[in-house]
């Protein structure tokens, strides 16, 4: 009898404690079986450590033009393949590859700077709206719509286009400026949802000043879907920064590569060296497409709807 007993205590703590799995740790469970999550992680993971190391992996100086005396500029003739220059050189005979590598690095800081900025703006008018509601919520709401009511592109670009001098920072304010709604909304959607929850209401019949309730328990449960859709917004920015840059609204000095701006530069000569552009495209894709599939993944894993 005993014996049963036990048995059956164990079994109901077994219960309890598989019961008990948090949120994070359920998600996690089922991202690391995920493929598709996997397949955006390493893609992630290869970028990150290529463009931090790019300075030290790229073979050659990529402002350097070593290859010039091979630019045939009357017959359009450009370096090709050959030892030491795996993808052959540009149009002003500097190597191809060590601008690839070196440009990543580029790409990275535009895409992580305007996001983290973005993100910040994001927080600032979600709380607002989200915490303060009334008045406050209408006027922040009403500014986010006719934000959102414009294509991101051309806000972007309208936005660069103000500025007197282009440079690798304008473009990054432009494209986080399109993106501070994005996070606005979303966040004050979370905080609106958490006003109701019961620890909130507990707070506030336990007499806890609103700042202390906003900041210690609303906010903090509201940011698990803005952090999620700021690795899918990454994506976006990525993209956004390369569009600007081959409108030529980047960075001027093309010393500093950048992915978007190599576009750019063989946009007159891409019917004969169509190579020039595709290398560069497809290191937008592939690196946009990783953040898009970790992207949605966590967002699908870590909504509680999908828990089994």
């Amino acid at each position: 009898m005993v014996l049963g007993l036990s048995s059956k205590k164990e079994k109901i703590d077994g219960v309890a404690e598989s019961a008990g799995v948090s949120l994070a740790a359920s998600a996690w469970k089922r991202l690391r079986r995920s493929p598709v999550f996997l397949t955006g992680a390493v893609i992630i993971g290869l970028f990150i450590v290529v463009s931090v190391l790019s300075p030290w992996l790229a073979p050659h100086n990529p402002s350097e033009p070593m290859l010039i005396d091979q630019v045939v500029k009357a017959r359009n003739e450009i370096p090709p393949a050959q030892p030491g220059h795996p993808l052959g050189g540009d149009l002003q005979g500097r190597d191809f590859l060590s601008r690839l590598l070196v440009g990543s690095q580029q790409t990275l800081i535009v895409g992580v700077g305007a996001t983290l900025i973005g993100l910040a703006g994001g927080l600032f008018l979600g709380t607002l709206a989200g915490a303060l509601g009334g008045w406050v919520d209408s006027v922040v709401m009403r500014l986010v719509d006719v934000m959102l009511s414009l294509p991101s592109l051309l806000l972007a670009f309208s936005i660069a286009a103000m500025f007197a001098k282009p440079s690798q920072f304008t473009v990054i304010l432009a494209v986080a400026i399109v993106q501070i709604p994005v996070f606005a909304r979303l966040l004050r959607g979370s905080m609106l949802a958490q006003r109701h929850s019961d620890h909130v209401l507990a707070a506030t019949a336990l007499g806890v000043k609103k700042g202390a309730i906003v900041f210690r328990h609303m906010l903090p449960n509201s940011l698990s879907p803005v952090i999620v859709q700021s690795t899918l917004v990454l994506a976006t920015a990525i993209i956004e920064a390369a569009a600007l840059s081959f409108l030529g609204l980047g960075n001027p000095d093309d010393r500093i590569p950048e992915w978007g701006q190599m576009l750019g530069d063989v946009q007159n000569v891409f019917d004969t060296h169509p190579h020039l552009a595709a290398y560069p495209a497809i290191c937008i894709i592939i690196v946009a497409l990783g953040f898009t599939l970790m992207g949605e993944t966590l967002r699908e894993a870590l909504d509680p709807k999908n828990r089994r």
